[in-house]
């Protein structure tokens, strides 16, 4: 994969195009009260009270419920429906990573499917963790 071609998630996004989507990190009730959950509410369509998946020009994964392992599903869904709509650009934003208090280096394996996408954007982050996860596994099959 060649690094200098990716496209990454910006830092902030204040806009975006009829077929783009916002990716943000969620608590299963909906309560979108601060980070990108709150952008997400403001400007790109989330819905007060719905916690999960698509909704108006967002998407949300929830972080706020356990650990890693019960952010995977949630990112599974995603990546699915990814594939479904792969009409739409899809911007994941740090999620897991603001108000959940995860680390990078443990959400951003979660995504690794998602990299292959040409319609997911991860943020630049994630995209180092993982393709620095996939040399170790390439180079330890050797």
């Amino acid at each position: 994969m060649d690094y200098t071609k990716l496209k990454f998630t910006p830092e902030h996004i204040t806009h975006l195009d009829q077929d783009d989507v916002f990716v943000f990190g969620s608590n299963l009730a909906g309560m979108h009260g601060g980070g990108a959950a709150m952008q997400a509410l403001r400007h790109f369509g989330a819905e007060w009270g719905n916690g999960v998946g698509p909704q108006g020009q967002s998407y949300a994964i929830p972080t706020m419920q356990g650990g890693v392992e019960t952010i995977k599903p949630y990112v599974d869904d995603f990546i699915e429906y990814a594939r479904e709509c792969d009409q739409n650009t899809f911007y994941v934003t740090r999620i897991g990573c603001g108000i959940a208090g995860f680390t990078d280096e443990e959400i951003a394996p979660l995504f690794d499917e998602a990299l292959d996408l040409y319609n997911v954007r991860l943020p630049e982050s994630f995209v180092k963790i993982i393709l620095a996860e996939r040399a170790k596994r390439a180079g330890g099959s050797q």
